[in-house]
C-alpha cells in the first residue's frame, strides 16, 4: 500500500469501531482503536523475527533483566535488519489470539505484559488493561481483536509512511467524534501547516541540502500532530533529510498516542515523554533548531507555583513571572530556553525558530511592570518575536475565541532585525459544512499560501503590517491633580463632627465665631486661622490631643467641613526652600523643550510660591489618572500636548519615575491587534438614518391599521 491509498485502510479500521456501540458511546471509540491498532502494527513488525527472539528468550530468561531486553531489543529487526529497539517474548501472537476465543481477555494481557518496558509503558499511560475488562464483560473483545488479526499491517504491505499517515487520520477522526474536548489534546490541521509553513519556510534552502539533520521539540504535544506535520513537510522537501523529534505531553492517553505515532514510523532516535512541561523538564540538556507548541489556553498554575518559587529562576528567566491564572506564557519560556545558540557562519552555533498559539491574553494582558509585559518586554528587547498572524475566530475545537501564531527567532534575518510583522488573517476562512464543537470554520489552502507568501515578503498592505520594536513599548505615566477644597462650617456638618469628638464643642463654636457659616474657597489659609484659634484656647478648654487621637480629630474636622470644589485652591502638602532639580539628570533619555526651568518644575509638581519656596500639592485621588506614553515619544512634549491643554493643573507623579528605565515611568509592551488594524466607518448622514426611521414607522403604522380595521 502506497501512500496515496492509505484512506482505504483507515476506512476498515474505522468501520471495525461500530463492534464497540453500546459499550462505548462513539467518542470513546478511540480508547480501544487506537491501542489495537498500535499492537497490531507491532505485532506486524515484530513478525519476521519473532522466532529468533521467543528462542534467545529461552536462554536469557533467567539472566539480569537489563541483559534480557539490551539482547533482545537488538535480536528483533526490521525489514532492514537493522534493531527496532523494542521486543515481545510472548508465544502469543494476533493469530493465536484470534484462534482461543475462550481465553481471549487473559491471553491479550499476556501478550502485552510480554513487550519491552518501553511499549509497556505505553500501553499501561492507554489504561488498556481496564478496557480488556470493559469489552470481555461485554462479549466485544474476541470480536473485535479478530478484526484486527485480518488486517495485515505488515512493512511489506503497509510501509511505515503509509501506517503514519493511516494513524494520523484516526486521531484526526477520533478527535473530531470527541469535539468537546479535542481541543485540549489536537490542533486543527490547517493551523498546524500554517505554522508549519511559517516556521519552515524561510529554512527552505537549507533543509533541503542533502545529509541534513533536524531537532524539532513540542513540550505540550498532545497527540503528536504538530510533530508529525514538520514531519510531512521535511519529507516533502528532503526525502532525505534525517528528521528527530521530541516530545512531551501531561495527559496520559495523549502521550501514550504520541509515543506509538513515533514508534510506528520507525523514529528510534526520536523521544516522547511523559510529564508535567512546567515542572520536569525531560530534555534539560538538549537544544533544538525547532520548537512549536500549541500550550492550554488560559491554564492556570497554582498546582505548580510552590515548586517554581522555590527555583532561582524559571528555564534561565529572572524577570517577573505572569499571574497564576494564565501560565501560557511560561511555556513559551520554556521553550526560548531550548533556543540553539547562534553566531552567524558558525554550524556548531545554527540559532532556533520557534511557532506558539496564544489566545489573545499574551498579547495584552497586565500593565507595565507585570509578569505578562515584563515577559513580552523581554522577548522583544532581545528582538526575538518575528511575527504573529491574527488567526479566525471559531477555528478551535473546544473554543470559538480568536487565536494567534507567534513566530520568535533568536538568528532572525538582516532585514527583520529590530522589527516585528503582523499580519491580519482574520477573515480568510471558509465555513464548515459541519461544525464540530465550537470550530465552525478552517482554513483553505489559498488562505495559509497567502499568509505564508506576506510572511516572506515583510511588505505593508492592508493585512500585513511592519513595525518596530519599540513600536510596542511605553511608559507608564502616573498624572496627578491636586485636591480642591471648599470649607464650610454648617449646622449639619457641626453635629456629624461633635457626634465623634464631642470634646471639641468649645473648640468648634469659637472656629465657627471666627469663621461664620459661609464658603471659604481657600483651605491653606482657613487651616493656618484654625490653627491659631485652638492654640489660643484657654487652657481649662479641650484642644487637639496629642499623637495618634490628635492626628484623627484633625482628620475628622477636614472631612467633616470641608467638600471638593473644582474653583477652590489648591490644597498644600508639602513647603520646601526652593530646589534646583537637574531637569537633564532626571530626564536622561527625553529631548528636553524650551520650557522655563520653573515650568518643567511645575510638571513635577514643584511649584514656586515666592520667597525663596517652592510648595506641592496634595493629590485629589479621583482624579488620578495613568499615560502610556509611546516610547519613541518624549514623555515631557507627550504631556504638555496631551494632557497640560485639557487639565492645565496636572503633573507628573515622581514617585513613579524609575531610573532603571531611562528616568521615566515603568516600561510596558503590548501589541493591540484590533488598534493597528482599525478601519475607521464614517458613520451614515442623519437624513439617511431618519428616512430609515420614517420608513419603519409607516409600516407599522401599516400593519397596525391592518389589525385595527
Amino acid at each position: 500500500m502506497t501512500p496515496g491509498n492509505f484512506q482505504q485502510l483507515a476506512n476498515f479500521i474505522w468501520s471495525v469501531a461500530d463492534l464497540l456501540r453500546g459499550p462505548y458511546r462513539p467518542p470513546q471509540y478511540e480508547r480501544v482503536m487506537l491501542p489495537l491498532t498500535v499492537l497490531r502494527r507491532f505485532d506486524a513488525v515484530l513478525a519476521p523475527t519473532k522466532d529468533a527472539v521467543l528462542k534467545r528468550y529461552e536462554t536469557l530468561k533467567d539472566k539480569d533483566p537489563q541483559l534480557v531486553k539490551r539482547v533482545l531489543n537488538e535480536r528483533a529487526k526490521d525489514e532492514d535488519g537493522k534493531p527496532l529497539g523494542f521486543h515481545n517474548h510472548s508465544q502469543l501472537d494476533f493469530r493465536k489470539l484470534k484462534g482461543d476465543p475462550d481465553n481471549i481477555g487473559r491471553h491479550l494481557a499476556d501478550y502485552i505484559t510480554g513487550f519491552s518496558e518501553n511499549i509497556r509503558k505505553i500501553f499501561e499511560r492507554f489504561e488498556f488493561d481496564t478496557e480488556i475488562e470493559k469489552l470481555e464483560e461485554a462479549n466485544r473483545l474476541y470480536q473485535v481483536v479478530s478484526q484486527f488479526a485480518e488486517i495485515d499491517l505488515h512493512p511489506r504491505h503497509v510501509d511505515n509512511i503509509t501506517m503514519g499517515l493511516v494513524f494520523e487520520d484516526l486521531i484526526r477522526r477520533f478527535n473530531e467524534a470527541a469535539n468537546e474536548t479535542a481541543g485540549d489534546h489536537f490542533t486543527p490541521r490547517e493551523v498546524i501547516r500554517l505554522m508549519v509553513n511559517l516556521l519552515l519556510e524561510p529554512d527552505t534552502q537549507v533543509l533541503t541540502q542533502a545529509g541534513k539533520i533536524v531537532t524539532i521539540c513540542d513540550p505540550a504535544c498532545g497527540t503528536g500532530g504538530m510533530l508529525a506535520e514538520s514531519q510531512n513537510w521535511l519529507r516533502a522537501h528532503n526525502e532525505h533529510a534525517t528528521v528527530k523529534v521530541y516530545g512531551q505531553d501531561y495527559n496520559p492517553r495523549s502521550y501514550a498516542v504520541a509515543a506509538s505515532d513515533l514508534l510506528i514510523k520507525g523514529h528510534k532516535d526520536s523521544r516522547i515523554e511523559y510529564g508535567n512541561t512546567l515542572t520536569n523538564d525531560p530534555f534539560s540538556d538538549m537544544r533544538f533548531d525547532y520548537l512549536l507548541a500549541n500550550p492550554p489556553f488560559g491554564v492556570d498554575w497554582k498546582g505548580e507555583k510552590k515548586e517554581i518559587d522555590r527555583w532561582p529562576n524559571f528555564r534561565g528567566y529572572n524577570g517577573k513571572l505572569p499571574r497564576i491564572n494564565d501560565g501560557a506564557l511560561l511555556f513559551l519560556i520554556h521553550m526560548i530556553a531550548k533556543f540553539q545558540p547562534w553566531q552567524p557562519g558558525n554550524l556548531d552555533a545554527p540559532g532556533s525558530r520557534i511557532a506558539i498559539v496564544f489566545n489573545g491574553s499574551p498579547l495584552f494582558t497586565g500593565g507595565a511592570g507585570s509578569g505578562e509585559s515584563e515577559t513580552r518586554r523581554w522577548i522583544i528587547e532581545h528582538d526575538w518575536l518575528e511575527v504573529i498572524v491574527a488567526l479566525p475566530e471559531q477555528m478551535f475545537y473546544n473554543t470559538g475565541i480568536g487565536t494567534f501564531v507567534w513566530v520568535l527567532s533568536n538568528r532572525k534575518e538582516k532585514h527583520r532585525k529590530g522589527r516585528i510583522q503582523l499580519i491580519d488573517a482574520r477573515e480568510r476562512w471558509t465555513p464548515m459544512k459541519r461544525s464540530l464543537g465550537n470550530k465552525r470554520r478552517w482554513l483553505d489552502e489559498k488562505a495559509i499560501d497567502e499568509a505564508t507568501r506576506e510572511h516572506g515578503a515583510l511588505t505593508a498592505s492592508k493585512t500585513s503590517k511592519v513595525f518596530d520594536n519599540a513600536d510596542f513599548g511605553y511608559r507608564r505615566v502616573t498624572i496627578l491633580r491636586p485636591l480642591r477644597l471648599k470649607f464650610q462650617l454648617t449646622q449639619e456638618a457641626k453635629e456629624r463632627y461633635l457626634d465623634t469628638c464631642p470634646e471639641l464643642l468649645d473648640a468648634v463654636l469659637a472656629i465657627e465665631e471666627a469663621f461664620g457659616n459661609e464658603a471659604h474657597d481657600d483651605w491653606n489659609d482657613v487651616w493656618d486661622e484654625v490653627q491659631k484659634i485652638v492654640k489660643r484656647l484657654p487652657d481649662d478648654v479641650e484642644g487637639w490631643a496629642k499623637g495618634a487621637k490628635g492626628t484623627a480629630q484633625k482628620k475628622a474636622f477636614r472631612d467633616a467641613f470641608t467638600e471638593v470644589d473644582p474653583e477652590a485652591e489648591p490644597v498644600i502638602a508639602k513647603e520646601h526652600k526652593k530646589v534646583e532639580l537637574d531637569i537633564e539628570a532626571l530626564f536622561p533619555s527625553q529631548t528636553l523643550t524650551e520650557l522655563a526651568p520653573d515650568e518643567l518644575k511645575k510638571l513635577l509638581g514643584l511649584n514656586p510660591a515666592g520667597k525663596g519656596r517652592d510648595v506641592e500639592y496634595e493629590a485629589d485621588s479621583n482624579l488620578k489618572d495613568f499615560e502610556n506614553i509611546p516610547l519613541k515619544e518624549d514623555v515631557i512634549s507627550y504631556v504638555l500636548h496631551e494632557v497640560r491643554p485639557y487639565v492645565n493643573d496636572a503633573w507628573i507623579d515622581r514617585d513613579t519615575l524609575d531610573e532603571q528605565d531611562g528616568g521615566i515611568g515603568k516600561v510596558g509592551y503590548e501589541i493591540n491587534f484590533n488598534r493597528e488594524f482599525f478601519q475607521y466607518q464614517p458613520p451614515r448622514p442623519l437624513s439617511e438614518i431618519d428616512a430609515e426611521l420614517e420608513a419603519v414607522e409607516k409600516r407599522i403604522m401599516g400593519l397596525l391599521r391592518e389589525v385595527t380595521e
